[in-house]
């Protein structure tokens, strides 16, 4: 049986599918994904080592596999990949997009990965969607069980709340440590412009997304390398 909060999750996307603002063809969502893309081949060019074919990674809530396509493109071979979806819709449009991939449906904190199995794992703005703690603290530990000593998570996420969006909460810096209390945020950086900004800039011209968002000021999102230790 899921967490009552997994349940959550699905009702409140039902609700944002509805909502012209997340349309993937949006201009603005465009590049926040270009941005994204590049942020993380950035990390693995300096973490993650010349050659990614022989490493293994999970995403967690990997969506339609768009992630994990790109994560093939870097270098990772598909037969090392997995991706857990909660969403049964986009866990078919994973499915049918990439055949040679694990794909595992359902509640990601009972997923049943081997302990130790991953050389990376990945999240991209599944915890702000995660209102109640304790699931967010749950889904963290097991993430922190399937890495393996050496490994890294891959964080990409919000750090501030927005007012006017009720279904997601800001992820801050310090939270993330709590999460990860054994962790070495080895890399973080601050990226993609803030969605309502992106969004009523973009109305105006795209091209004005690049030039707003070189005011780090002005970036809502924590992009970071989050580093298992070693075994003594």
């Amino acid at each position: 049986m899921s967490h009552p909060e997994a349940d959550a999750i699905i009702e409140r996307y039902a609700r944002r599918n509805r909502d012209e603002r997340y349309y993937r063809r949006r201009p603005e969502l465009q590049q926040m994904l270009d941005e994204r893309r590049h942020g993380v081949l950035r990390l693995f060019l300096e973490r993650g080592g010349n050659d990614l074919s022989s490493h293994y990674a999970l995403e967690v809530g990997c969506g339609g596999g768009n992630g994990l396509a790109h994560l093939i493109s870097m270098g990772f071979s598909p037969e090392r990949l997995t991706g857990i979806e909660l969403l049964p819709e986009r866990f078919a449009d994973a499915r049918e997009k990439l055949p040679n991939v694990r794909l595992i449906a359902g509640d990601a904190s009972e997923a049943e990965v081997e302990a130790f199995s991953q050389d990376f794992v990945l999240q991209f703005t599944v915890f702000s969607s995660l209102l109640d703690d304790d699931f967010q603290q749950l889904l963290a530990s097991a993430m922190w069980r399937w890495l393996r000593p050496g490994g890294a998570i891959v964080w990409y996420d919000f750090m501030f709340n927005n007012p006017y969006n009720p279904n997601a909460r800001g992820v801050p810096l310090s939270r993330v440590r709590s999460l990860f209390p054994g962790g070495r945020i080895t890399i973080r950086r601050r990226i993609t412009l803030a969605p309502p900004l992106a969004r009523a800039v973009c109305r105006v011209n795209p091209s004005l997304y690049g030039i707003f968002n070189s005011f780090s000021f002005l970036r809502t999102h924590l992009l970071a390398w989050i580093e298992k230790p070693n075994e003594p």
